[in-house]
């Protein structure tokens, strides 16, 4: 049985105090928990501070370009639908430049987990506005502060259709093991956006922020996560600056509805052409 150790790789070289490092040792912790084992496990990463995640991970590792973790994890899960396939990022890649891949992988109920390290900032870049920037925030693209408000992640995540939206904090360990075994065990899109500051270039959001405003629904009895409705309200209500499971909905993952799609995964197909298909086929094109 695996532990710990053994989904760990590298090490990691961020900013000491970065919250991608307890990020990190949650999703392996995850994975221990739930009895997985390296090779049933595959995380892809983009580009950015949180895009060194799969450098360090002890599964299997995939470091695709800016915003497009989600279109590789896609395909790595449609080609073998036994991977647990992790995609993971920061706001900037998910929000930012892969916006329209997130949008869409929600859509479809693709099963994958998405983590999200929200610092909101961009740091690899030096302390640049993200789309989870603030209003009002001074960055070094926006000096007389952002005329913008924030993409409120949660919101879009529920409407679009994630069948699991939950937010987590980098302070909070315990919560975000417990929030990414939940995620990673749902069938389905899971969307979990992740409180991970930035104690380099963002010093607004910082820990100690986050401690006073964040508003733990998992300890509200009276909230129900199955409830659509609900969870859009008591978001609203917190302004989006709060943790636990949100948003939950059992409902068939996309590979299970899509249309010609073999009950094989792709891995195991046998997809050697007879000479003569493959003439037929070099033919046809040649038309």
């Amino acid at each position: 049985m695996a532990k710990v150790i053994d989904f760990k790789y590298d090490k990691p070289t961020w900013c000491p105090g970065c919250g991608d490092y307890t990020v990190l040792a949650a999703m392996q912790q995850a994975c221990v928990g739930l009895g997985l084992e390296p090779e049933q496990v595959c995380c892809v990463s983009g580009i950015g501070c949180a895009g060194k995640i799969a450098q360090h991970f002890g599964g299997y590792g995939f470091h695709s370009l800016h915003g497009r973790s989600i279109p590789t994890a896609t395909g790595i899960k449609l080609a073998n639908q036994e991977l647990v396939v992790i995609a993971a990022g920061g706001d900037g890649d998910g929000y930012g430049i892969g916006l329209g891949h997130s949008l869409h992988a929600m859509r479809r109920n693709i099963d994958i987990t998405y983590i999200v390290m929200d610092n909101h900032i961009y740091g690899l870049t030096t302390g640049k506005l993200s789309p989870n920037s603030q209003k009002g925030f001074k960055t070094k693209t926006s000096p007389k502060g952002s005329a913008e408000d924030p993409i409120r992640p949660v919101e879009m995540a529920i409407v679009t259709g994630s069948s699991f939206v939950a937010q987590a904090f980098s302070g909070n360990v315990k919560q975000m093991v417990s929030i990414f075994e939940q995620g990673i065990k749902h069938k389905g899109f899971s969307l979990i956006n992740v409180f991970s500051p930035c104690v380099t270039f963002n010093k607004v959001n910082t820990y100690d922020w986050f401690k006073e405003h964040i508003v733990n629904m998992d300890e509200d009895e009276s909230f129900d996560p199955t409830n659509r409705m609900d969870a859009l309200r008591r978001v609203h209500e917190v302004e989006s600056v709060c943790t636990g499971v949100i948003y939950r909905e059992e409902r068939p993952a996309f590979h299970e509805t899509m249309l010609g799609a073999s009950e094989t995964a792709g891995v195991h197909l046998d997809l050697d052409l007879a000479e003569e298909e493959m003439q037929s086929l070099i033919d046809q094109f040649r038309r």
